[in-house]
């Protein structure tokens, strides 16, 4: 359980470095270190992301590093694009969540070693945006993962926000998609959470994220996201390969799950 903890505080530092990425971590953390089921551990992450999200996104509320109005622009479709993923997923199996989840993993380690557009490089109708929200939702609800991966690039990309705000407006919509696939799932009512695991990783996580906005200030962003980058493509793969034989045969777990 100690490197459960170990991975805990990971995710915290790598949502208050990256303002991403912490999501990406959550779901492996819970199946391959705290031994949680798939399924469970997808509705899981949500609640820990979300929490620590939250409270990453205080020190930049204080300082006022965040966009609100991107916050509604991209969050607002977003918990609806959540509410349709989380909705989908009960017709998947576990294992098919997550080799969809370890794709996901392998385009969120593409994007993170590419160059980040230069702000205000090149700008897109609101409608654009709140389409790209609403798409990140629906992905948050069905793999549970907040999107922070893509949520950034596009906030930099679409609207033109430096890195400082990109972050702050990040973890806001972050905690908004949470709290909408989390919601979803529980007025579902298909599996029993373990909310002291929860609680454990959330206060690991939310000290971490502290820790990762104090560090994130002194070290270089580009080195950062290449390490975390390659880090992903080893867990994407593994994920990958150790879940192929279980999303051949999803029909029986789904329909036992789903009564």
């Amino acid at each position: 359980m100690i490197l459960a903890w170990i991975g805990a505080a990971l995710i915290g530092l790598s949502l208050g470095l990256l303002g991403s990425g912490g999501s990406i971590l959550t779901v492996p953390v819970l199946v391959y270190l705290g031994g949680e089921p798939g399924k469970l551990a997808i509705t899981e992450s949500l609640a820990i992301v979300g929490l620590i999200s939250l409270f990453g996104a205080l020190p930049y509320a204080r300082g006022r590093q965040i966009d609100w109005a991107r916050v509604v622009l991209f969050g607002l479709p977003g918990m609806v694009g959540t509410a349709a993923g989380s909705a989908l997923s009960v017709h998947l199996s576990g294992g098919t969540q997550l080799l969809i989840f370890a794709a996901v993993m392998l385009v969120a380690a593409t994007l993170m070693v590419r160059p980040p557009p230069a702000p205000g490089a090149s700008s897109h109708p609101a409608w654009l945006t709140a389409l790209e929200g609403a798409g990140v939702g629906v992905l948050t609800g069905v793999v549970g993962v907040g999107g922070g991966f893509l949520i950034v690039p596009a906030l930099v990309l679409l609207g033109g926000l430096p890195m400082s705000l990109a972050v702050g407006t990040s973890l806001s919509i972050i905690t908004l998609n949470s709290a909408a696939g989390l919601l979803r799932h529980l007025d579902q009512g298909s599996v029993a959470l373990h909310w002291p695991l929860i609680g454990l990783f959330a206060v690991i996580g939310v000290a971490g994220s502290q820790l990762g906005a104090r560090i994130g200030r002194c070290l270089p962003q580009v080195a950062l996201r290449r390490g975390f980058a390659a880090f992903l493509v080893v867990m994407g793969l593994y994920v990958l390969t150790t879940n192929v034989p279980t999303a051949q045969r999803p029909l029986p777990t789904v329909d036992s799950r789903a009564r």
